[in-house]
């Protein structure tokens, strides 16, 4: 196999296609719902990764490439019409755009996320929870392949409205520099490590001088080593790439890989285990995550394994999220009930080693809310939650309780156990919009 990336996008799908086998009708369905959504992969994926005998159901395939119910019934039908029918290219781009505005593109309020130097936005920035702040490269605005289930789709679409990436001035600097209750920076996007070694080096390197000394930590988020392990063996810049880590380990701070892996297969190439080799040697760390989605991951023999063949590897299994209420969720959502089950399931069968990841939790407005289990006052039973992680640090680890509704798959489809209102977290000011459109508005000062 040829160890140069070769990537193919939305013009390349109906030849990707016919190359593997699929009918004409299941190539046009993916082109309508490529209107809406991101497509992009890669030879590695297509060659090492899918099990083409097995498509549609291929795992990696539905991670991959689209399929038709992956659009709603009247998305799909509206766009497909305009297709046969030959719309004009300007009535089709604002279909497309108004079905994406009806997919929540602004997942988790994350727009509400971008502080302030002054009076002025900072670029490319997100600083939710005090200690953590994410850093949006504008380089890195692209991934090595895009996963169908993204919730940060509209990074990659022609909504400029909810994209995220740093400014020529690079201001996410001074917001840091001023900023010393920040101690861990995350380099997310899209994928940072698209971009070649000196221009990560520009992001990560005026971190490592003593003006930034409260920085303790840099992370990258990533998904390389799943899609694209060849990133640290034969790209051009490999060595520069693990020089880079390496003196990042020796200014003191800790480097953190979070790798995105959302299938045990994507750990059994003899590439993918060289490179976390790499990484390892360097002195970085490697956690690991990916949300528990319909079609790709939803089984308990699916965790388990992926789990105990990262803590084989030298990674530590990090967090389950659960799939967020945007995009083509209703595809790939997991009812509540049914992703504690299979989190339940998957830690039976692992050592101690591996029951370092949390989950089920929702990355949702107010925090990172886990869900811990189910308990019974007198017959009610009831969802038993917590905040790992929240907007105001006093309700981390904050027991509350849900009523248990078998149909509910984000927080927004949860109502307070007990006949309460609201959740403790709304009373004290952080609003929640519920399933049936209704929001708790809140002072700002409350967060």
């Amino acid at each position: 196999m040829s160890t140069r990336l070769t990537l193919h996008g939305t013009r390349q799908l109906a030849e990707l296609g016919r190359r593997h086998g699929l009918s004409q009708e299941m190539i046009f369905d993916a082109q309508v719902v490529a209107q809406v959504l991101p497509f992009r992969t890669n030879d590695y994926v297509l060659r090492e990764l899918i099990d083409w005998e097995r498509v549609p159901d291929d795992p990696i395939f539905q991670l991959v490439f689209f399929v038709r119910d992956m659009l709603r019934p009247q998305h799909f039908s509206r766009i497909a019409d305009a297709i046969r029918s030959g719309a004009p290219q300007a009535r089709l781009d604002e279909i497309v755009r108004d079905i994406r505005l009806e997919l929540n593109p602004d997942s988790s309020r994350q727009s509400t996320n971008v502080p302030r130097l002054g009076q002025t936005p900072v670029a490319g920035v997100q600083h939710k929870y005090a200690e953590t702040c994410l850093i949006m490269p504008s380089n890195g605005q692209t991934c090595f392949a895009y996963c169908t289930y993204c919730f940060r789709w509209p990074q990659f679409v022609a909504l400029d409205e909810f994209h995220f990436a740093t400014d020529e001035a690079a201001r996410f600097l001074e917001y840091i520099r001023r900023h010393r209750e920040i101690t861990d920076v995350l380099l997310t996007g899209g994928d940072p490590l698209l971009m070649d070694a000196r221009v990560l080096a520009r992001y990560v390197e005026p971190l490592l001088t003593p003006e930034f000394s409260h920085i303790q930590s840099i992370r990258i988020g990533t998904k390389a080593l799943g899609f694209w392990p060849y990133r640290f063996l034969t790209d051009h810049d490999a060595d520069d790439l693990l020089a880079l880590f390496r003196r990042v380990v020796a200014s003191g701070r800790s480097l953190a890989f979070m790798a995105h892996f959302s299938h045990w297969r994507e750990l059994t190439t003899d590439a993918c285990g060289r490179a976390v080799a790499r990484i390892l040697e360097s002195g970085a760390t490697i956690r690991t995550q990916a949300p528990l989605v319909r079609h790709v991951n939803d089984s308990a023999e699916v965790w388990s394994r992926m789990w105990r063949e990262q803590v084989r590897l030298g990674m530590y299994p990090y967090y389950m999220f659960i799939e967020r209420d945007t995009g083509p969720n209703h595809y790939f959502q997991v009812p509540l009930i049914r992703a504690l089950d299979i989190y339940r399931g998957a830690m039976m069968h692992v050592s101690g080693l591996a029951r370092t990841a949390r989950g089920p939790v929702m990355s949702a407005d107010p925090g990172k809310i886990s869900i811990d289990g189910i308990a019974y006052f007198g017959e009610e039973p009831v969802f038993v939650l917590s905040f790992l992680q929240a907007r105001n640090p006093d309700w981390v680890r904050r027991p509350f309780f849900a009523r248990l509704d078998p149909s509910a798959a984000w927080i927004s489809g949860l109502q307070p156990a007990f006949g309460e209102r609201q959740f403790f977290f709304e009373r004290a000011g952080q609003q929640v919009p519920r399933r049936d459109g209704s929001r708790h508005d809140v002072p700002a000062g409350a967060i």
